[in-house]
């Protein structure tokens, strides 16, 4: 079921989501609802608060569908190792038509568990590095801007409530 994009400044966009402990058809559900948003979105990955929903779960494809065994479902995820720095622009799917060049590790390792609570482990480098990062930043009530210097950051926040005062925001 392809659930709506959640757009700044919801509350639920901006603090830490609950730690998942049930591991049932429920959570597969969700996982299959948020794949299925986050294609329509033409996004490359998604974080539950993304669809309004407070749970520590992250769903990511940079394939965009081409490849099935590319799909990436990170329950409870956690960065574990970061190394190096890349500095890229990124864009959001609760920031629609909101860009800006973000740094981050250039590689890292996050311990997560998958749909059936097992534990694993997953290394990403450049974009995949990114996607897990910015992610689970969602997860963390963090937004991209709020990694931008404080300059940036009042440039783009104010853009934002220009829009949304002539009713082009969501």
């Amino acid at each position: 079921m392809i659930r709506e994009i959640v757009t700044y400044p919801d509350p639920i966009l901006q603090r830490p989501t609950e730690k998942i402990t049930v591991f049932d058809d429920d959570l597969r559900t969700l996982a299959a609802d948020m794949f299925e948003s986050m294609y329509k979105a033409i996004g490359i990955g998604l974080a539950a608060p993304q669809i309004g929903v407070s749970k520590r779960i992250t769903v990511i494809d940079l394939s965009n569908q081409k490849n099935p065994k590319d799909k990436i479902v990170l329950v409870n995820p956690e960065i574990v190792h970061k190394e190096g720095k890349q500095l890229e622009e990124e864009g959001c799917l609760s920031l629609p038509d909101i860009r800006d060049k973000v740094s981050r590790s250039a590689k890292v390792k996050v311990r997560a568990q998958n749909l059936d609570g097992k534990i694993i482990e997953l290394e990403g480098a450049e974009l995949l590095a990114r996607a897990f990062q910015h992610e689970i930043d969602h997860l963390d009530g963090i937004l991209f801007p709020w990694r931008l210097s404080a300059l940036k950051r009042d440039l783009i926040l104010r853009r934002i409530r220009k829009l949304q005062k002539s009713g082009e925001w969501k």
